[in-house]
């Protein structure tokens, strides 16, 4: 029932669309035939412009010639006779009238040309978006009026395999919190309470001046600091609580800020687009991508510098991150990507998370090169969340 719904649907786009493809068409053909027009005139204006710019410079230069006349008859009386002198006045005057005629004809026909060239832009926009509607809906039709049952299949598929990665994640990301949350009420409150009784020690010991028993106890407080800090650190390693509370963009700063700390590789991170919390799946498969990204560049690049470079779009997230370091032989590691070991095996475990996330993952790399990955994840609009 439900694929003969959808095979009616699909029978009464299909109608729709052949109907809007061919009036697009037609549409399409009119505008060819106006550009075709508009250019056989603007090309009768250029060559009329052409000759109106060369008629006004004749004019002007006949017109220089007889100002000169004009003053020349003017200035000597004893040689020249008051009708010499009309007679050079009419000419001048009469050219002078030309030259202004055909300035304002030159001038108008610039116009023109100006206006036909817009015109003729605005034209070509438009067969260029009907031709790329035409090719477009083409390509749905295509899909439309192959097999429903493989339509169906695809789109089952296709599902199915998000919602798994997604699944996937989450079971992962659920265990990753279990760990957390037992060290962080266990373990460390522990080791908080052990901080305490040896302050309170330490106190007691100093107002009796047992010397060697403060010292013994003041490192061990220090080393039970230092285990607390440590635990801390794991916690946040499997699960940074800050993921959760403000979301990717704070938590990926304070993992790059962490790690050029402990590194000394030096880091930037730029951020473009408006910002976007997504949910939570995606969240920690984006943020796990960076850190395994880090990891192999810090394992594997030798690299001295590492950028990192998030861009919000409207459908997805772009995620670039490049080093400085040695780099390798993209088309090598490709072509072992099927054997589960070697140096680059994290960026096979990249690929798989990304293919997870309906998204792509290209590499770019050779020797002495450095690398450079760049992610796209496509977001949903029912995942976007402002």
């Amino acid at each position: 029932m439900q694929v003969d719904a959808i095979d009616r649907v699909i029978k009464n786009a299909i109608e729709v669309m052949e109907s809007s493809k061919y009036e697009i068409y037609e549409i399409c053909e009119s505008a060819r035939n106006e550009l075709e027009s508009l250019n056989k005139e603007l090309q009768s204006v250029l060559e009329q412009t052409s000759q109106a710019i060369d008629q006004v410079d004749k004019l002007e230069a006949q017109y220089r010639q007889s100002r000169m006349r004009l003053t020349e008859v003017s200035r000597d009386f004893q040689r020249y006779t008051e009708v010499d002198i009309r007679i050079a006045y009419e000419a001048a005057t009469h050219l002078q009238l030309q030259l202004s005629i055909n300035r304002e004809k030159e001038n108008h026909l610039k116009a023109r040309r100006d206006d036909l060239n817009k015109r003729i832009r605005n034209v070509e926009r438009q067969v260029e978006r009907a031709e790329m509607l035409v090719s477009q809906m083409n390509v749905v039709l295509e899909y439309l009026s192959g097999d429903l049952n493989q339509v169906t299949r695809m789109l089952e598929s296709a599902k199915n395999r998000q919602m798994l990665g997604l699944k996937i994640i989450m079971a992962q990301e659920d265990e990753r919190k279990r760990i957390a949350r037992e060290i962080h009420d266990g373990l460390a409150q522990s080791m908080a309470h052990v901080v305490l009784r040896t302050e309170i020690a330490e106190r007691m010991l100093g107002q009796q001046l047992y010397e060697s028993v403060k010292d013994e106890l003041v490192d061990l407080k220090e080393q039970v600091r230092g285990g607390l800090e440590e635990v801390r650190q794991i916690i946040f390693n499997l699960r940074p609580m800050a993921l959760d509370d403000l979301g990717l963009i704070p938590t990926v700063r304070k993992y790059v800020q962490d790690f050029e700390d402990k590194s000394k590789i030096r880091t930037s991170i730029k951020l473009a687009g408006k910002e976007t919390r997504l949910p939570s799946g995606m969240e920690v498969a984006i943020y796990r991508l960076i850190q395994e990204a880090f990891s192999n560049a810090l394992k594997h690049a030798h690299a001295s510098y590492i950028s990192l470079h998030i861009t919000f779009q409207k459908q997805m997230v772009k995620i670039a991150i490049q080093d400085n370091g040695v780099g390798f032989d993209v088309k090598r590691l490709e072509s072992k990507q099927l054997q589960h070991s070697g140096n680059h095996y994290g960026l096979m475990g990249m690929r798989e998370r990304v293919d997870l996330l309906e998204g792509r993952l290209d590499i770019v790399s050779g020797k002495d090169e450095g690398t450079k990955i760049v992610m796209l994840i496509p977001i949903s609009p029912e995942h976007r969340e402002e």
